[in-house]
């Protein structure tokens, strides 16, 4: 198998990267401004691709030749990245005959219902779950055949986001704090790459939620985080998303128990894979 990973040098797609080198596939993968670290990109075709142009996204895919593009390209605060180029990359595939897994994301919902699964129909309140949202409509309408993987906050090795923002806090260097009314359902990056390198090999399509099974706070997450690298959880300063202002919705809940049952691969939650001496 060829694997293309869009979006290759982010946080996710170093990890696909990574599992589909290890197994023995080729694998060719993206990087917008920064070319990967010697030690990611020894053995990986490796494109410079700016996801928002079209006939850039043709041409790397038409190169590369992949059986299955991964689209885990990222980039929160840009509409065209998110949606135009969700829909450049299912061009892409479909002149390639390549299947198709796009990466998707909880902010497509509003928060009001308990929980979401995947017959839940998106209800975006902010512009990035509306440009998610609307790379889905997409993705669905000219690769039917393809698998859009709903997740939440990614976490693993100290490298995500909220990982380095806490450390950034309990050293007092940091701005900011954690809610404690926030709630997701964080999954370990490594989970998730072999999820959905497990997807793009499955008989399956559609809409799969694909996130771990604690629903916690970022505080309670920051916590976890903080006692598993010894770091003091009680310097971590908190507050409310709902006193904040702060836009979107505060609690988001994904129901994965029908991707789950379809996956070999098992999907720890938050208090499992950030237990202490773990990743």
């Amino acid at each position: 198998m060829r694997l293309l990973v869009v979006g290759g040098s982010g946080f996710l797609g170093r990890e696909i990267v990574r599992q589909t080198r290890r197994a023995g596939h080729l694998v060719a993968a993206t990087f917008h401004r920064r070319p990967p670290s010697a030690d990611l990109g020894a053995g990986v075709d490796w494109h410079a691709l700016d996801i928002r142009i079209r006939d850039d996204v043709a041409r790397v895919a038409a190169m590369a030749r992949p059986d299955v593009i991964v689209n885990a390209a990222y980039r929160q605060s840009d509409w065209a990245s998110t949606a135009d180029g969700g829909a450049h990359v299912a061009l892409a595939a479909a002149a390639v005959a390549a299947r198709l897994v796009h990466v998707s994301s909880d902010a497509v919902f509003a928060g009001a219902a308990v929980a979401y699964d995947e017959t839940c129909p998106p209800d975006p309140t902010t512009p990035y779950g509306a440009a998610k949202a609307a790379a889905e409509t997409a993705v669905a309408a000219i690769t039917p055949d393809a698998v859009i993987a709903r997740t939440s906050l990614i976490i693993g090795y100290g490298e995500s986001v909220h990982e380095r923002h806490v450390h950034a806090l309990a050293a007092g260097v940091g701005t900011g704090v954690l809610f404690t009314d926030d709630v997701r359902c964080p999954v370990h990056v490594a989970d998730l790459a072999a999820a959905l390198r497990e997807l793009a090999g499955s008989p399956y399509s559609g809409i799969h939620h694909v996130a771990g099974p604690d629903a916690i706070s970022r505080h309670r997450l920051g916590v976890l985080i903080a006692r598993r690298d010894g770091l003091d959880p009680t310097a971590l300063p908190t507050g409310r998303r709902a006193a904040s202002g702060v836009p979107g919705p505060a609690e988001l809940r994904l129901d994965c128990a029908r991707t789950r049952a379809r996956l070999t691969t098992r999907l720890r939650g938050a208090h499992e894979f950030l237990a202490a001496g773990r990743s």
